[in-house]
């Protein structure tokens, strides 16, 4: 009788956990799509971190924008020093502040990849003497 009951609770817990995790998915697609066609920018869901972004890792958010691939993510948040498996509820203050303002000013995107190399590229180039 005892372990019939333990049982059914823990089946009820179960389905419940189940129950969660799909409104969460759901709502995280929701949120995707919203960020892939433009209508809820990136930067106001790191600013706001809203309940079904708070364990995002960064790099999804980013990469739901469109253009945005692992590479211009990760280019990204290695400028601002920011790990890419960072949960979006555990960033501080500055750090969405930072990431933030990175994202606004950029526009939705950053610039191609060879404008974003292009001073490091000047830095390794080998002058001829004159």
């Amino acid at each position: 009788m005892g372990g019939t009951v333990t049982l059914e609770a823990g089946q009820a817990q179960h389905l419940r956990a189940l129950e969660h995790a799909n409104r969460v998915r759901l709502a995280r697609a929701e949120m995707k799509r919203q960020i892939a066609a433009g209508d809820l920018p990136a930067a106001e869901v790191i600013l706001g971190c809203p309940w079904e972004a708070e364990s995002m890792s960064i790099s999804d958010v980013l990469m739901s924008q469109k253009r945005w691939g692992r590479a211009r993510c990760r280019r990204l948040l290695m400028a601002i020093g920011i790990p890419e498996n960072k949960r979006v509820g555990t960033l501080t203050e500055r750090q969405r502040a930072i990431l933030a303002a990175t994202l606004e000013s950029n526009g939705r995107h950053l610039p191609s990849p060879d404008l974003m190399h292009a001073p490091a590229m000047r830095r390794n180039r080998v002058l001829s003497p004159v």
